[in-house]
């Protein structure tokens, strides 16, 4: 069994208020959500709202699909117009 995980610190530049702020995060983790089936969770920043910081976790019975779907998530959120990834980190247990 493999537990996987992958954080992204964001920047959501023109971002005036943490209203505007959920709006970009409930878009992003509800895609996140729909189209890998996996847990996600604001994981720091939550009263700053400029920036974010996002964690998806998975169970998976194969490290190479795990790895596939971390990188398709690092993709779409990557190709996000709202929000800049400015780091990333993978843990695979």
């Amino acid at each position: 069994m493999i537990v996987a995980s992958l954080t992204w610190d964001l920047s959501i530049p023109g971002c005036t208020s943490l209203k505007e702020k959920r709006s970009v995060l409930r878009s992003l983790r509800d895609r996140l959500r729909a189209k890998f089936n996996v847990s996600v969770a604001e994981t720091a920043y939550q009263d700053v709202h400029t920036r974010a910081q996002l964690t998806i976790a998975l169970v998976a019975t194969d490290a190479g699909f795990a790895e596939s779907v971390l990188a398709k998530a690092d993709h779409l959120v990557a190709l996000n117009g709202r929000a800049l990834v400015t780091s990333t980190r993978r843990e695979l247990y």
